[in-house]
């Protein structure tokens, strides 16, 4: 029977997150960001990453669902609508038609408004690590047969091509930002369930754990973090479950 006191899910987050953090810090060393980054990789290393970083991320969401089990967020207030302006209820009668992210150009030199240039030394933002698993996308043209198949073939892609590790590396640190702040990240996701139980604008209607398999697990475990991964999803399922009260 599983234990259900707070210094038995304490001990079972320090564990996992302690398992979770040796491999990250090995992906880190793989994509070279113990050095800052690389800018490129090849295909082959982005993936052998990607094999061990989609159940990583899994896994680390599952942890932090984990976490969050018993905080409770109060939904905020929904915002009171503020009046239209003249110029909105124009818009709204479609008496008026404003044009938006239209590019001027140089019709706009004469009065000194051309853009300014973009700064290339500005830093740019921490990515956030997504607290929610992807849906599952159903290819259904394929069902019904109509999705076109290559009658000759096709040329597999060269592994040994340099490909960008922007979008990889930027996914690595957001994965060691949460590792690193595992309660904050609980009560980030925390208030995002209570938005998404209240029914508030704007808010993600899914549960946060899509049904069946979590992404990235392998039915037949090959590495240690598919093993972490069961266990994070077997014990996330656990603490979702509302609380017997009879």
């Amino acid at each position: 029977m599983m234990c259900d006191t707070k210094d038995w899910w304490d001990q079972a987050i320090a564990l996992n997150r302690a398992a979770l953090l040796r491999i990250v810090a090995v992906l880190f060393i793989r994509a070279g960001l113990d050095e800052g980054g690389a800018e490129t990789l090849s295909r082959r290393a982005v993936r052998a990453i990607l094999a061990v970083l989609r159940p990583a991320e899994s896994a680390v969401r599952r942890l932090i669902v984990i976490a969050a089990r018993g905080i409770e967020v109060a939904p905020p207030k929904p915002r009171a609508e503020k009046p239209l302006t003249g110029i909105e209820r124009l818009v709204a009668a479609g008496v008026l038609v404003i044009h938006e992210n239209i590019n001027f150009g140089l019709a706009r030199a004469w009065s000194g408004q051309l853009p300014a240039a973009a700064d290339p030394a500005a830093e740019p933002r921490f990515p956030v690590f997504p607290l929610t698993d992807r849906p599952r996308r159903f290819d259904t043209l394929a069902w019904d047969g109509k999705r076109p198949f290559p009658q000759d073939g096709f040329a597999l892609a060269d592994p040994d091509e340099e490909v960008s590790a922007r979008h990889l590396c930027r996914r690595l640190v957001a994965l060691k930002r949460a590792l690193d702040d595992i309660p904050g990240h609980a009560k980030r996701f925390a208030r995002l369930e209570a938005r998404r139980k209240a029914g508030l604008p704007h808010a993600r209607r899914h549960a946060p754990l899509r049904p069946g398999w979590p992404p990235g697990v392998r039915k037949r475990p090959v590495r240690e973090i598919d093993d972490i991964l069961r266990e994070c999803h077997s014990l996330a399922h656990y603490a979702l479950k509302p609380p017997d009260t009879s």
